[in-house]
């Protein structure tokens, strides 16, 4: 019966060893929490970086979003995230950390407004936790979000890392846990893509000039044989348009000149206007042009039926169209013409008249004649040379 007993007691004994044991080399982690839920990390842009990266960047200096959702009402006092490279079997970060991750040089952006009552804590690379010195209730199932400012990424690219979640009761994390949970991120190799915006001068003349998708564009121009509306006549203004299209990236932008003889029919010929602008005088010798809308106040011959001219289209706006009619073409109903002279019509200099590049925009070029009584009969005919000239 002594033995019995002898035996029994040492077997209680023994129990309780193993019992205290065991309560000794549990970690604390097992203690039982609940799972908070919603979690996310998104990796953004830091727009305050001397050099800003995309978010997935290895080695990027950007910022950590966290949202998440807490389940409990527990009071805390922190909130901890941890860094680590991989996860243990119990499902919490390990002590490894990414190689290249630096959260010491982090602070604290944009958090949900329940958490302004608290600090960041950056001491230990890899641990960020924000403190307070109350303690804060939420409501069962509250969401919210913390913005870690200025995290430099892992630096191996598109490798996994990992962040544990967890809500303490203290100050500082480590003693009582109440919610805990895992996100994971991953660094990207970044895609680079190049291409090249050579110098361009996009140019086209033609009778007419049309946009596609309200664009102006060259490949709709039609032939540059452009016939007068009526025949010629003492007695009103014969009407005739071209128009040109043209757009640059030039620095200092683009002028366009023409060059060209007077109308002739053999040895006759109708004499050009001059080169500074003049109104059409009917029954006198007059040809000339200019590069904007008319009225038929002073072009008799301008009506529902013959075109008078169009503004400049799409309308200059100096951010980014640009085109300008040189000063003897810019004025409705006066025309001007100097023959075998290259004159500068127009350039991209709206409104200042400084150049700089534009977006295409389409000029109509409006011709006028006049003749006199004794204007001999024939064909009368002339080829005149646009050119383009971009100052890059």
């Amino acid at each position: 019966m002594f033995i019995k007993l002898k035996r029994f007691v040492y077997l209680a004994v023994a129990g309780l060893m193993f019992a205290a044991l065991g309560a000794v080399i549990l970690p604390s982690r097992l203690v039982e929490a609940a799972e908070i839920t919603s979690r996310s990390l998104t990796l953004e842009t830091d727009s305050t970086a001397t050099t800003p990266v995309g978010g997935s960047t290895p080695s990027g200096t950007v910022d950590h979003l966290f949202a998440f959702t807490l389940p409990t009402s527990t009071a805390i006092q922190s909130i901890e995230f941890q860094y680590c490279a991989s996860l243990t079997s119990t499902d919490v970060c390990s002590s490894s950390l990414p190689a290249g991750l630096t959260t010491t040089s982090a602070t604290l952006g944009t958090t949900s407004s329940a958490l302004s009552g608290f600090t960041l804590n950056n001491s230990t690379n890899g641990t960020l936790y924000l403190t307070s010195s109350t303690a804060y209730t939420p409501a069962a199932n509250t969401a919210l979000s913390v913005q870690f400012v200025g995290v430099v990424n892992p630096s191996a690219t598109n490798t996994t890392f990992y962040v544990t979640i967890s809500t303490w009761q203290q100050a500082t994390p480590g003693t009582t846990l109440v919610d805990e949970g895992n996100v994971a991120a991953s660094t990207a190799n970044p895609i680079d893509l190049n291409g090249v915006m050579p110098e361009s001068l996009i140019f086209c003349t033609g009778a007419t000039v049309s946009e596609t998708s309200g664009v102006p564009s060259c490949s709709t121009a039609t032939s540059g044989t452009v016939n007068f509306q009526t025949v010629f006549s003492p007695n009103y203004t014969s009407v005739a348009t071209s128009q040109m299209a043209a757009s640059t990236n030039a620095l200092n932008g683009y002028q366009i000149t023409i060059l060209g003889p007077t109308m002739t029919s053999g040895s006759s010929a109708i004499t050009a206007i001059g080169a500074t602008a003049a109104s059409p005088v009917n029954g006198q010798d007059q040809f000339g042009l200019n590069l904007v809308a008319n009225t038929t106040a002073t072009n008799a011959n301008c009506g529902t039926s013959l075109t008078c001219g169009t503004a400049i289209t799409p309308a200059s706006d100096g951010t980014s169209y640009f085109a300008l009619p040189a000063s003897s073409y810019a004025t409705a109903d006066k025309y001007a013409f100097a023959a075998n002279t290259t004159t500068v019509v127009a350039t991209s200099g709206y409104p200042s008249g400084t150049t700089v590049g534009t977006d295409a925009q389409i000029y109509t070029a409006t011709y006028i004649v006049n003749v006199q009584g004794l204007t001999p009969a024939g064909t009368y005919t002339t080829t005149l040379t646009y050119i383009c000239t971009p100052t890059f």
